[in-house]
């Protein structure tokens, strides 16, 4: 009787203290519900074996954190160098480190299923046209097209062909470099690598340069690529909070708004490009004289030519010229590598002229300084994030249900002692002759497998060419002896790099 006068008297209570208790009672509810799935998440999930921070297993707000926060490469490595080659990142997220893990993740298997893409590459430029570029399309047939028919541009003959183009560049550039460096205060010479970089892109891309090494300004569209990409992380995490997403559209509008037109103008720049270059017509053999005669225009519209062309934008420049400024960087610390090259550069060549990218393969401390800079300061910090398969697989030994997002982390793996010994230290030395202590497979600037990087071997050319040239030509030093490369690094999708200011000055003979 006691308990229906109880209820008798809730369901005539007023309708403050009935609102009072529904929202006790909906809290309650959702906090008992919160702390049976975190305690699910932590030690009865498939993924409660591996370790990691406690708040990984059941947040994802340690992950948001780390991405929107610009130190997501040291925060891994610092996680790796404590719990080891695998580590719980998120409630279904793992990050290794390990040689295998490259091999498993990204590679081919016989008789396994591909690690596909996950959907952090859904959204992207040219998702909202209706067409993926080589970078975002997830499905494995369709990848495998485009790679077929794009991989012609990136062949060893075109690379033959295109070397007049990238030279021409790159002397203009090295011939400029003197007057601005020169200066009391010096140059931003990482800066100047962008420009250099993306004149090269652009040209063999459009058949035309952006302007950069000519004018010294950098082109509109530079900027608005590079920050288009900061909707990377943010786009990440409002995909993790789905409901959090709901509340802070509204509360982000004008910042949403910023990114969405950025997008839309990178892809508008990048359309306008192909169309012109397209209508010019070219016999020249670049980029797009090689695409456009391996296409299937049936099959293969210029909307996706544009979309390609973007990436090839970004992809290979971007990551070119951030990969001289780190190497510049260490050599400037490092007298005696640097020394050592500029022995190897001046007894190799009698005439500038005498440099080109086949006579600079034949410098094996030069490829040294170059593999060395790669691992030490990887140009792509961010860990692509694969889907195990369907029903399951195994990633360095590890088996793994279908549906775990996993990845190879390039900084922590570069840098883990596990790896590498001494792994802060430049040392180009390690990657020449025999070498028992370092696993020099640990570090994949490019990635590798059928998603590797396709341009890697032009990336190459343009380093060995451009270093070999600015160190047999100048002397150089570094005006702020205070600058820290990984202190003072974040990474937004791609680096933001600190600037690097040295002087320049004509070799002492």
């Amino acid at each position: 009787m006691a308990l229906f006068a109880d209820a008798a008297s809730f369901a005539t209570s007023p309708p403050n203290t009935l609102w009072a208790a529904l929202v006790a009672l909906f809290g309650l509810g959702y906090l008992v519900r919160t702390i049976a799935e975190a305690i699910y998440d932590i030690y009865f999930r498939p993924l409660s074996k591996f370790p990691g921070p406690k708040l990984c297993a059941f947040s994802n707000i340690p992950h948001c954190a780390w991405f929107l926060g610009g130190r997501q490469p040291y925060k891994l490595l610092e996680l790796h160098k404590k719990y080891g080659p695998v580590v719980r990142t998120a409630p279904n997220e793992l990050s290794f480190n390990s040689v295998q893990s490259w091999k498993d993740i990204y590679g081919f298997r016989q008789g396994h299923k591909t690690f596909i893409k996950s959907d952090f590459y859904d959204g992207g430029s040219f998702a909202g046209r209706g067409v993926h570029s080589i970078v975002s399309e997830r499905d494995v047939d369709a990848h495998g097209q485009m790679r077929r028919y794009l991989s012609h541009a990136f062949s060893d003959r075109s690379l033959t062909e295109q070397e007049d183009i990238v030279s021409t560049i790159i002397d203009a550039w090295v011939d400029g470099a003197l007057k601005r460096g020169s200066q009391e205060n010096g140059f931003n010479i990482g800066k100047g690598y962008e420009m250099m970089t993306f004149d090269i892109i652009g040209d063999l891309a459009f058949g035309e340069t952006f302007g950069g090494v000519d004018t010294d300004v950098e082109h509109p569209w530079i900027a608005i690529a590079l920050g288009a990409l900061t909707q990377g992380a943010l786009a990440d995490a409002l995909k993790r909070f789905p409901t959090l997403a709901m509340i802070a559209t509204p509360l982000l509008r004008s910042k949403i708004k910023e990114l969405t037109e950025d997008t839309r103008k990178n892809e508008d720049f990048a359309i306008d490009l192909i169309d012109r270059r397209i209508k010019r017509g070219s016999s020249r053999k670049d980029f797009m004289t090689r695409v456009l005669e391996q296409r299937d225009p049936d099959k293969v519209s210029d909307l996706q030519i544009a979309a390609h062309a973007s990436d090839f934008v970004l992809a290979g420049s971007e990551t070119t010229a951030t990969a001289l400024s780190a190497i510049t960087y260490y050599l400037l610390r490092t007298p005696e590598a640097m020394r050592e090259l500029q022995k190897e550069i001046r007894a190799s060549f009698k005439t500038y002229s005498d440099i080109g990218s086949k006579s600079t393969l034949d410098l094996p401390y030069l490829g040294a300084v170059i593999q060395e800079g790669l691992r030490i300061y990887p140009p792509l910090p961010i860990a692509l994030p694969r889907v195990v398969p369907e029903g399951g697989d195994t990633v360095d030994g590890h088996p793994l249900p279908a549906g775990v997002i996993v990845s190879s982390n390039p900084l922590a793996a570069s840098l883990d002692p596990a790896n590498f010994e001494d792994p802060e230290a430049f040392k180009p030395e390690r990657w020449l002759g025999e070498n028992q202590r370092d696993i020099r497979d640990a570090s994949q600037p490019f990635s590798l497998g059928p998603r590797g990087c396709l341009g890697r071997n032009l990336g190459y050319m343009e380093m060995r060419t451009t270093l070999a040239k600015l160190f047999w030509k100048y002397d150089m030093e570094l005006v702020n002896t205070e600058l820290d490369w990984h202190r003072d690094s974040e990474m937004h999708t791609l680096w933001r790099k600190p600037a690097l200011w040295v002087r320049l000055r004509e070799r002492a003979e």
